[in-house]
């Protein structure tokens, strides 16, 4: 060991003449066959050259050999090049189909569009670059491929979340189920992030403990510890909120066998208490005429073609009439405020049918729709309010509490046969007697509306004090604070600079600012902005569902259907094309090894 320690191994230059040798990457390689030695001892390179290439070059003086050296060198430096270039053209390739198979996923496209936009890239670069078209035929983009790199993609946003969550000070779900075009339950889970958690088939029934079953298994896998889950949103269905067979019940019993000593808020979605409280009203009558009026002339072809020609001989603003579907939010407003704003021309039309449009000509029903299509649009300008990503909890309720007030108003207004906030009733109070407007009844029904929103939001309000916290940590009255952030708020109260950098970057940012020396603070704010206040986003991602698994493509699998949703649901999260494109290279023949 001693003597091959002092043994000095290191490359020397004069090796290159005389061995015909060169060093590349720590290791000796033969200039004539490639062949690298895997000591480096002279003995060996020697032992190298002359019983491969000596009887060749022994008759090279030693010019002749420093010049065939450098020739040799050139070309070995040329190869290593030409294979670099090879590696960066294949990664290329590579890279490109990766960000290929994420746009066809984006778009819902089913995977074999990959082969007709490789046809087109090949007829645009004949025209547009012809010497690129080697580069432009190595993108892969088979329908196999292309399905391969759409689940690479899905893993690796699946893998960064599971880094991100790492880091979570605590997280809230998301959970709502749908079904595809094929009538399989599918489950979707959202969390603090608002990325997709986890997206479940369910193929069999959808009982509250088979789906606490797959809310856990997503929760475990990812590896969020259950103690940091501080809120769970769903849509409201017994199978998610019973306390003891559904799944909140089971979450708040898995968080007690976890010994989790943070309590789990649960709520309601938003936006479908808001749509429940709308029934409150009662109108049903109104809005079945409507939709008969509606289905008559869009049922039928004839009829549909019929009207929009009645429609542009009388010169109306409006070309058509919309179909009504209940299960979307906003359609039954634009339904009303159409049929109210063409009820002359549709009644016109329905009387060259032989329709009898007696209660379409009613005073009394005209009232009430006048009245339905002023409160649908309220309710529609604050269920687009509650819409979107982004929304924090404390401005979603205060959108709630700021309409609980104006029904108020509008309310003691009606009353007052002053219904000035709501456009079809004055028009048609105009038009009809003053006595026989029933602002009476109105009044009632804004009262009774004022006490549904009252009801449905009351776990809402129960949450008043720890929303002040974030939404307005400076006017919150100390003694009604939680003891453990008492010392704390007061030392947030009394600082003039936090008080200024609240002012100037708001609720919804403030919380990061919040100092290191305030842990109970920054933990309070980071609980309630982790809060879904809606299933919005699980609604949207169905809408994506309904899009990608359409009639035509039922034999979609559950894995495809799940990653290509992960794709086009991620926000904060970007696919790392780089990391996938490197694992993908192709392997470049090395040189051989010899001694």
């Amino acid at each position: 060991m001693a003597k091959r320690k002092a043994e000095n191994r290191s490359f020397l230059d004069k090796w290159e003449a005389e061995y015909l040798f060169t060093y590349v990457k720590d290791k000796p390689v033969c200039l004539v066959c490639g062949v690298n030695v895997a000591v480096s001892k002279e003995y060996n390179i020697r032992r190298h050259y002359e019983t491969k290439h000596h009887d060749k070059y022994k008759d090279l003086d030693m010019t002749q050999r420093s010049q065939k050296v450098e020739e040799m060198k050139r070309s070995l430096v040329s190869q290593q090049n030409m294979f670099k270039k090879a590696t960066s053209q294949s990664e290329a390739a590579v890279k490109a189909s990766y960000i290929v198979a994420a746009e066809i996923a984006k778009s819902a496209r089913p995977f074999n569009e990959g082969e007709f936009m490789k046809k087109c890239m090949m007829k645009v670069c004949d025209l547009v670059c012809p010497e690129k078209k080697q580069a432009f035929s190595n993108v892969s983009l088979s329908k196999n491929t292309v399905a391969d790199r759409t689940c690479d993609l899905a893993t690796n946003l699946y893998d960064q979340l599971m880094e991100k969550g790492k880091d979570f000070v605590a997280f809230s779900l998301a959970v709502d189920e749908s079904c595809d075009a094929s009538d399989t339950a599918q489950l979707s889970n959202l969390c603090v992030t608002e990325e997709l958690l986890g997206f479940k088939s369910m193929h069999g029934t959808t009982t509250g403990k088979e789906i606490f079953e797959e809310v856990s298994k997503c929760v475990t896998e990812i590896k969020l510890p259950w103690d940091k889950l501080v809120g769970l949103t769903t849509d409201g269905a017994p199978a998610m909120c019973g306390k003891k067979s559904g799944l909140v019940g089971m979450v708040r019993e898995k968080m007690r066998e976890e010994n989790c000593a943070g309590e789990l808020t649960v709520y309601h979605c938003i936006i479908h208490q808001e749509a429940l409280c709308a029934k409150a009203l009662k109108t049903e009558h109104v809005m079945t005429t409507v939709t008969q009026v509606v289905n008559f002339i869009r049922a039928k072809g004839l009829n549909h073609r019929q009207f929009k020609s009645f429609l542009e001989e009388c010169g109306s603003e409006y070309a058509d009439v919309p179909y009504h579907t209940e299960v979307r939010w906003l359609s039954r407003g634009k339904v009303l405020n159409r049929c109210f704003e063409l009820r002359e021309e549709i009644c016109q039309f329905l009387e060259t049918k032989g329709k009898d449009t007696a209660e379409l000509w009613e005073q009394k029903f005209l009232c009430e729709l006048a009245f339905l299509c002023d409160i649908s649009s309220h309710l529609d300008a604050l269920n687009l309010q509650l819409q979107g990503r982004g929304r924090i909890i404390t401005d979603m309720y205060a959108a709630v509490r700021a309409f609980k007030t104006k029904l108020c108003l509008w309310e003691n207004q009606m009353l007052q046969g002053n219904p000035c906030h709501f456009p079809c009733c004055q028009s048609i109070k105009a038009q009809i007697s003053t006595t026989v407007f029933p602002c009476a009844q109105f009044a009632e029904k804004l009262s009774v509306l004022a006490a549904e929103f009252s009801r449905r939001f009351a776990d809402f309000d129960a949450q008043k004090c720890k929303f002040e916290l974030l939404s307005n940590p400076f006017a919150v009255d100390v003694e009604n604070a939680p003891t453990n952030i008492q010392m704390e708020l007061i030392e947030l109260q009394c600082n003039d600079t936090l008080k200024s950098k609240y002012d100037a970057v708001g609720a919804a940012q403030f919380p990061r600012f919040i100092p290191d020396t305030m842990p109970q603070l920054r933990t309070q704010a980071a609980q309630m902005l982790s809060m879904f206040g809606s299933t919005y986003l699980c609604e949207q991602l169905f809408s994506s569902m309904k899009m990608t698994k359409t009639t035509h493509r039922r034999r979609l699998t559950d894995e495809h259907l799940r990653s290509i949703l992960r794709i086009s649901s991620a926000q904060s999260l970007s696919p790392d094309i780089d990391e996938l494109a490197s694992k993908k290279r192709c392997q470049v023949s090395g040189l051989g090894t010899s001694d």
